[in-house]
C-alpha cells in the first residue's frame, strides 16, 4: 500500500476491523519509512450477473424483471403472496447456482427455469407466460401447449 505521506510501498497493518454488515475490511497501516499512520479498506469486487438476450445483447440480472412477469401471468389467480415469494426465491437460488462457474446465462436458460416454476405453481400462469416468452403467434400454439399440459402431445 502506498503511504500517502511519503509515498513508500513499505508498511505494517498495524489494527484489522470488519466494518458492521461484513462488507468491508479496515486496516490501520503504519508506513516504515516515515511512521506515519493512514487506513485503507478492503472491498469484494463482486462480479454482477449478465442475462444473453437472443439477440446477443447482454444486460444486468434483474430480479424485480422476472418479479413482474411472474405477476402479470398469476393477475387474478388463487396463488399466495407467500407462494410466490417462495417460487421468486427457487428461481433466484437456481440462477445464482446455474451461473456460479459463469457471470451469465442466457434468456433461454432464464425463460425455462421460471416456466418449471410456474408450472408447478398454477398451469394458467405457466400458459399466459409461455405465450409472451415463446412469443405464440396463433391459437394452434396455445392448443398444443396446453394438449403438452393435459398429457395429450
Amino acid at each position: 500500500m502506498k503511504c500517502p505521506y511519503c509515498g513508500s510501498i513499505d508498511d505494517k497493518v498495524v489494527e484489522s476491523k470488519q466494518n458492521v454488515d461484513g462488507s468491508a475490511i479496515r486496516r490501520r497501516r503504519e508506513c516504515l519509512s516515515c511512521h506515519g499512520r493512514f487506513t485503507s479498506y478492503e472491498h469484494i469486487k463482486e462480479n454482477p450477473l449478465t442475462v444473453v438476450k437472443r439477440d446477443k445483447g447482454i444486460e444486468l440480472f434483474d430480479m424485480a424483471k422476472i418479479e413482474r412477469g411472474i405477476r402479470k401471468s398469476l393477475e387474478k389467480r388463487p396463488v399466495t403472496e407467500e407462494q410466490l415469494q417462495e417460487a421468486l426465491h427457487g428461481i433466484e437460488d437456481e440462477v445464482y447456482y446455474r451461473s456460479k462457474n459463469s457471470t451469465s446465462i442466457s434468456t433461454e436458460e432464464l425463460g425455462e427455469l421460471v416456466l418449471q416454476h410456474l408450472f408447478k405453481l398454477d398451469k394458467v400462469a405457466y400458459i399466459r407466460f409461455a405465450s409472451v416468452y415463446k412469443k405464440f403467434n396463433s391459437v394452434d400454439e396455445f392448443v398444443k401447449e396446453i394438449e403438452k399440459l393435459s398429457g395429450k402431445a
